[in-house]
C-alpha cells in the first residue's frame, strides 16, 4: 500500500461501487449524498455511470448535482455542492428490478478500481453496495462473493465477516453452511483464527484497548456440560484458551446463544463470536434491521458495505433506506481515523 507518510487515511475520501445498476444501490447512494449535513457525513464518491445517476435522481424527484472526477482526491473539493462521480461505462440500458447480465462487467469494473485505489492509498476505505451474485457468476466472477473476491484481489488472511448495528457485534465462524454440516465443520483452530482476527480488528480498528468478547455456544443451554453436545468442551473451549494465549483478551463463554443477546447482557462485551450463520444474524436484524453493517476483518484494506441485498422488488419506486448505506459510510470512516 502506498499512502503517503503523514497522511491520515481518514482524511482521504471513501469510495463507494455502483453495485447492481438494476437494484436499490443507485438510489440509497444518492439519498445517502443528501444526508450528508444532518448524519455529517465523510467526503466520497461513488465508481458508476453519471447518467444512470442523473436519470435516476430526476424521474425520483431529488435535487442532486453531480459532477464527474478523474482522481479520487477531486471528491474533496466538490463533495459538499455535488455527489462526486468517478464514470464507467454500462453496457446496456438499466431498467429498474430487471437485472442485464451485460452490465456485469461494469459491476465488476466498479469493484476493482475501488480495490485498486485503497490498495494504492488514494481512498481512505471503500463501502461496496449490493451485487447480485448470480449475474456476476454468468459474468465469469469465480469467487463465492463479494468478501472472498476482495479478499484474494487484495491479498488479505482468512476475511472475516463482522455484523454490527448500534448495540451490537457478531462474527460468525461458519457463514453459508447447512446447518446439518456446521457441527462437522467447526474446528479449534478456525474458531481461534477468526476470534483472534476479531480481537486485533476491535483494538486496531475501533480503538478499544482490551475488548471482550462473548463466545456462543454451539449447543442448547451451550451443551449443559456435555450433557446436550460436547462441542463446546471438545472445540470451543480449546479455540478459546488459544484465544486469550495470543491475544489477552477478555473471554465470556461459551454462553448459552439463547440468553447471551438481550440488552444486559450484551452491556458486558464489545462484540459476539458465534457459531454459524444465522445465531450471529438474527439477533442484529431483530435489534436494528435498518442499520446492520457488514464489515470485511483481516484485508489490508478497509471495506463495509450496508447488510441488504439489491431489493430488486423495490428498485426505482423512491421507497428504498438508505441507513444502512449511511452507517457503512460512517463505520468505514471510523475505522480509518484508527488505522495507521
Amino acid at each position: 500500500m502506498n499512502r503517503k507518510p503523514g497522511h491520515p487515511r481518514s482524511k482521504l475520501p471513501l469510495a463507494l461501487t455502483m453495485g447492481e445498476p438494476s437494484g436499490i444501490g443507485p438510489e440509497i447512494t444518492l439519498k445517502a449524498w443528501t444526508a450528508r449535513g444532518p448524519e455529517g457525513l465523510p467526503p466520497f464518491f461513488v465508481i458508476g455511470n453519471t447518467d444512470l445517476y442523473a436519470g435516476l435522481a430526476r424521474s425520483l424527484g431529488l435535487d442532486i448535482s453531480l459532477k464527474g472526477i478523474t482522481r479520487s482526491e477531486e471528491a474533496l473539493a466538490i463533495f459538499d455542492t455535488a455527489l462526486p462521480v468517478l464514470p464507467i461505462e454500462l453496457d446496456s440500458p438499466v431498467i429498474p428490478g430487471t437485472i442485464s447480465p451485460a452490465n456485469s462487467h461494469a459491476v465488476i469494473r466498479s469493484i476493482d478500481m475501488a480495490c485498486d485505489l485503497a490498495m494504492n492509498g488514494a481512498v481512505g476505505g471503500l463501502v461496496t453496495n449490493p451485487i447480485h451474485k448470480r449475474a456476476l457468476y454468468e459474468a465469469g466472477l469465480k469467487a463465492p462473493g463479494h468478501t472472498e473476491y476482495l479478499s484474494q484481489r487484495s491479498g488479505g488472511a482468512m476475511p472475516v465477516m463482522m455484523l454490527s448495528c448500534p448495540g451490537l457485534r457478531v462474527v460468525p465462524v461458519s457463514v453459508h453452511e447447512p446447518l446439518r454440516d456446521v457441527a462437522m465443520s467447526l474446528t479449534t483452530d478456525m474458531i481461534a483464527e477468526k476470534g483472534i482476527i476479531l480481537a486485533r480488528a476491535l483494538k486496531n480498528d475501533l480503538g478499544i484497548e482490551r475488548p471482550r468478547i462473548a463466545v456462543a455456544g454451539l449447543n442448547p443451554h451451550a451443551g449443559e456440560e456435555g450433557h446436550i453436545g460436547r462441542e463446546e468442551i471438545d472445540i470451543i473451549g480449546p479455540a478459546m484458551k488459544i484465544m486469550a494465549q495470543e491475544e489477552g483478551v477478555e473471554l465470556l463463554g461459551p454462553l448459552p446463544p439463547d440468553t447471551m443477546f438481550h440488552a444486559a447482557a450484551r452491556a458486558r462485551y464489545d462484540a459476539a463470536l458465534c457459531m454459524y450463520h444465522d445465531q450471529a444474524l438474527i439477533p442484529i436484524k431483530t435489534i436494528d434491521f435498518e442499520r446492520g453493517v457488514n464489515t470485511t476483518l483481516g484485508l489490508p484494506i478497509i471495506r463495509t458495505s450496508p447488510d441488504h441485498g439489491t431489493a430488486l422488488d423495490i428498485a426505482g419506486q423512491g421507497i428504498a433506506s438508505p441507513l444502512s448505506l449511511i452507517e457503512a459510510i460512517k463505520l468505514a470512516h471510523e475505522i480509518a481515523s484508527h488505522r495507521p
